[in-house]
Formats: structure tokens, C-alpha cells, sequence
């Protein structure tokens, strides 16, 4: 029987999500672990899950090469295969710490465990997060409000459509972050050379260009509270194939939970251009 959450958390020591390996991170979600997986296993990239019927596999494909900053394809599954070369024995089905289940565009449901929804011709596409810049913007001196707050990183749809593939279409959905305005020009150029995990910020400022009335009312995750001197930016997010599984209703997805990645085995160094 798998352990509650609350349980799992009292046997946590303060701090050890960050050093945590990515293979015991995995183990601990598979047993029951549920948690948002911002500053976890620190040095390691992350990624985001859309998993769709063969059917519909060439249209996410194209989807996401049409849209390469909100949906970076790092690895793509064989049908029915829930394994990925980004994590050689993980199991895409057990290893994150929350799904989605998704029926013609509508959420029925989260779990924890996808096992007993996984068709036997399911596609998996591992899109790039930006969690994984997150150990190098820390390791630069910036902060990051989300996690010294104990929260999910906040995400919105935006007025900003993608550019439609096949049978999807939709808005793009950005993170944002609180960085202090003489850091914002460092968070800027670290993350654009990392375009595998989304890259430079879409959108610094004024929320109100992105359509977004309300940086207290996020659309996935939390609330995250700005400190003097902070200014809000936006990163694409991996996110946005939920939102074009809102948009198209294709008949039957699964995906992660905003903000409930999947740990890989890759140095997020690795993704690092120039």
C-alpha cells in the first residue's frame, strides 16, 4: 500500500529534496511521494509529459515543431513503450509525482500512478522544463521566490495563440518568476542558452501584454509573493500542450501535473549551448 503524502514528507529531512538523487526522487514518488518537484534533485533536468494515442502522436509531433520554446521534444517513446532514454530503468507510468487523465479535452481526473489508464498504444513526448535552468540561475545568486516560499511555480494561459499543427491548436502558457531588476539581465542570459528547456524569457514586465489580469490568480500552480524590487518574467512553458488538449479535445491523453515533473538522469549542464 502506498504511503501518504504527509507521511512520506515527516520522513523528509529540511533541505534534502535538493540533493536528493533523481533515481531515489523516482523510487519515492512511485511509493507515493506527492509533491511539486521545483528544487528537486538540483543539477538535473527535468521534463514535462504528454501522452496521447498513436493516432494522435504525429499531430503533438508537429505541434511541438512548430512551437519549439513552449514544447522542446527531448525524447519521444515507441507506442505502448512507457520507458525513455532519459532515465534508463524509470517508468513513465509510476515515476512522476501526479498525472492528469484527460478525456475530450476535459480533466477527469489526477492520480498518482497512470498504470491502470496506459493504452497499449500510448506515445510519450518528454518536453523540456524549465525547472531544470533553476540550479544555475541559483547558482548565479537568483533567487527563487517559489521555492524559498515553499511553492509551485506559477503559470498562466496567455492572449499569445501557437501556431497550429494537424488537428491541435492553442494558447502557449508561460512561468513566471519574481526576479529582483538588476538580476533580471543574468536570468535572461543564462537561461537563453539553454533552449532545450525553453530558453530566454518570452515576456519581462507588464503582465497585462500577456493578457494575464491577475499574477495572484494563477491558472496552474500557486501564488508566489513578490519581494521589493522584483520584477515579474515569463518563461514558454511545457504546459501548453494541456492547454491545446483544452482547445482541440482530442479523445484521451495523459500528461503530468503542472509543476509534478519527471526527474531524468540528464546534468541539466547538458542542454547548455554556446
Amino acid at each position: 500500500m502506498k504511503a501518504t503524502s504527509r507521511e512520506w514528507q515527516s520522513r523528509l529531512e529540511p533541505g534534502s529534496a535538493l540533493t536528493t538523487p533523481p533515481s531515489q526522487a523516482r523510487a519515492l514518488f512511485r511509493t507515493g511521494l506527492d509533491v511539486p518537484t521545483t528544487g528537486w534533485s538540483a543539477g538535473y533536468a527535468q521534463t514535462n509529459l504528454i501522452a496521447v494515442p498513436a493516432d494522435w502522436a504525429d499531430d503533438v509531433r508537429e505541434f511541438c515543431a512548430r512551437n519549439p520554446q513552449p514544447c522542446p521534444v527531448l525524447d519521444v517513446s515507441e507506442p505502448g513503450d512507457p520507458t525513455t532514454r532519459l532515465a534508463p530503468g524509470a517508468d513513465l507510468r509510476t515515476d512522476l509525482p501526479r498525472y492528469r487523465v484527460w478525456h475530450n479535452g476535459a480533466l477527469t481526473s489526477e492520480i498518482t500512478d497512470a498504470t491502470g489508464v496506459w493504452r497499449s498504444d500510448m506515445v510519450a513526448f518528454s518536453i523540456g522544463c524549465s525547472f531544470s535552468f533553476e540550479t544555475l540561475l541559483r547558482a548565479a545568486g537568483i533567487p527563487l521566490r517559489h521555492v524559498e516560499q515553499g511553492r509551485n511555480v506559477s503559470m498562466y494561459v496567455t492572449n499569445r495563440q501557437c501556431e497550429p499543427a494537424g488537428r491541435l491548436s492553442g494558447p502557449m502558457v508561460v512561468s513566471m518568476r519574481y526576479i529582483p531588476e538588476t538580476l533580471v539581465e543574468d536570468a535572461v542570459r543564462i537561461t537563453a542558452a539553454m533552449p532545450a528547456v525553453h530558453g530566454a524569457p518570452v515576456h519581462v514586465g507588464d503582465p497585462a501584454e500577456l493578457g494575464i489580469a491577475d499574477l495572484a490568480r494563477p491558472d496552474f500552480g500557486d501564488p508566489v509573493a513578490a519581494e521589493p524590487g522584483d520584477v515579474p518574467v515569463f518563461w514558454a512553458c511545457g504546459v501548453t500542450p494541456q492547454a491545446a488538449l483544452m482547445a482541440s479535445r482530442p479523445p484521451f491523453a495523459v500528461t503530468h501535473a503542472p509543476g509534478y515533473m519527471f526527474l531524468t538522469d540528464q546534468p541539466d549542464r547538458e542542454y547548455q549551448v554556446g
